[in-house]
């Protein structure tokens, strides 16, 4: 009896370490996506190539006053800026030019747009407007600039509060309530503008003071 035991007992242990030790019948749905995607012919470039196209859409609905669309527009063409470099990491097919114009398409798609908001403000008339929207897209490029600097100089520089999907957050808001969304007779996107302007000089500083405080430390 304590033999049949015992035998009942190995079997059980046995049969236990196949099913740990057995590979999940059904992968799960996002890692066949994910192994179609690098499968596939889909690059990185292509990717950001498609986000600057979506960019540059949405500054032409904004100059053609057609807000929401162009806050819809910008919303997935940011998405897609930030899906290269994962998608890069993720597939390998990423090189040195790739990530070069990954950032390069940033800075353009993001100055497009606002250069067309600052448009829409000069033809209103709205002369504090477009000195911010200009100060803005000066203070996105400096937040950028600053930070590339700290690390060439070996400094990592990611303090601030207008980071990159900060900006994106506040520039969308701006475009899709510019005229209330069908929400009310109010619009967001000058006070939007005004509150991009503050946050990317304010960074701008954060950064200055970060990386002054870094080097003495040394």
């Amino acid at each position: 009896m304590a033999e049949t035991d015992t035998g009942r007992d190995g079997a059980r242990r046995s049969g236990r370490r196949r099913r740990e030790g057995a590979p999940s019948p059904r992968p799960r749905t996002q890692e066949i996506v994910r192994n179609r995607l690098i499968e596939s012919r889909l690059t990185p470039n292509a990717i950001s190539l498609t986000g600057f196209v979506l960019n540059c859409a949405a500054a032409g609905l904004v100059v053609g006053r057609l807000f929401f669309l162009a806050g819809i527009a910008f919303i997935v063409g940011s998405t897609m800026d930030t899906l290269d470099g994962r998608y890069s990491r993720m597939s390998g097919k990423g090189t040195q030019f790739g990530a070069f114009l990954d950032s390069t398409l940033d800075r353009l798609e993001e100055g497009i747009v606002l250069t067309a908001v600052a448009a829409y403000f000069a033809a209103q008339h709205d002369q504090a407007a477009v000195a911010a929207v200009v100060a803005g897209v000066l203070g996105s490029l400096m937040v950028s600039y600053t930070r590339a600097r700290a690390e060439a100089l070996g400094v990592e520089c990611k303090v601030g509060l207008a980071t990159r999907p900060v900006r994106v957050v506040i520039i969308s808001v701006g475009l899709v309530f510019a005229r209330g969304a069908s929400l009310g007779n109010f619009s967001l996107l000058a006070p939007a503008v005004y509150v991009l302007a503050g946050l990317t000089v304010l960074t701008t500083l954060q950064r200055i003071v970060h990386v002054y405080g870094q080097l003495a430390a040394r």
